[in-house]
């Protein structure tokens, strides 16, 4: 259960993107006098971050951000998609928004730390008004990677974040689960190029969801997908 926006170019997707999703979180403000957004890291979403922080006619202090999935590692390093949410995103008037990261310290993403991690995200409000998840050219989104750990647990459970290991994924991860992802009023798919265009028509083909995960996306029936793509 999808729909296709398709654009011409980057600028254009990411103007696009951040259309929709400022339409989304300026909703939430009238409906709740708040609005919540997740969103994924990795270098797809740098330009709709930055134009997402251009925003200036919504009330961004009612607004709280948090991430889909992060690598357990601190903000200081070049991995983390908090880092990236900081630098990119939490700008401009975009800057007085709440961020709400998954990791919380720590060396390992343990089940002191994951607990820690769960009682943050339960305190936010819920259902998210938006959450836009990318997708690598393994198939995997957030961080449902193929032959992970968790990965049964990720699909199926009711709990906020999990941790998980895979081959692909280098750095231990936190992941938001997806019937929690699926909890929201509008759900995003952002993916660029030829490349991860393919990727996706693989994904919808016939075959096992854990070859590759984003298809637990593509087939669910709760809510509709809005694909978001450029050449």
């Amino acid at each position: 259960m999808f729909h296709r926006v398709d654009s011409k170019n980057r600028e254009e997707l990411a103007t696009r993107l951040a259309e929709a999703v400022i339409a989304d979180l300026r909703r939430g403000i009238s409906e709740r006098d708040i609005a919540v957004l997740a969103v994924s890291g990795g270098s797809t979403p740098v330009l709709f971050f930055q134009k997402l922080a251009l925003q200036d006619d919504i009330d961004w202090t009612k607004v709280i951000i948090t991430l889909v999935d992060e690598r357990w590692v601190d903000e200081t390093s070049g991995r983390s998609n908090a880092r990236l949410v900081r630098q990119n995103l939490l700008t401009g008037p975009a800057a007085l928004a709440h961020f709400v990261p998954l990791f919380v310290g720590g060396t390992d993403p343990d089940p002191k730390n994951i607990a820690r991690s769960n009682d943050f995200q339960q305190q936010i409000p819920h259902p998210y008004n938006a959450v836009v998840l990318g997708m690598g050219n393994d198939g995997h989104t957030a961080s449902f990677f193929p032959g992970a750990d968790a990965l049964d647990q990720a699909l199926t459970s009711h709990e906020f974040v999990l941790a998980i290991r895979a081959p692909g994924a280098g750095e231990p991860r936190a992941t938001l689960t997806l019937p929690r992802l699926l909890e929201t009023h509008s759900l995003y798919l952002h993916i660029e190029g030829a490349q991860k265009y393919q990727t996706l028509a693989r994904a919808m083909e016939n075959g096992p969801i854990s070859d590759m995960p984003v298809r637990a996306v593509l087939r669910q029936n709760e809510k509709l997908l809005n694909i978001y793509w450029c050449p």
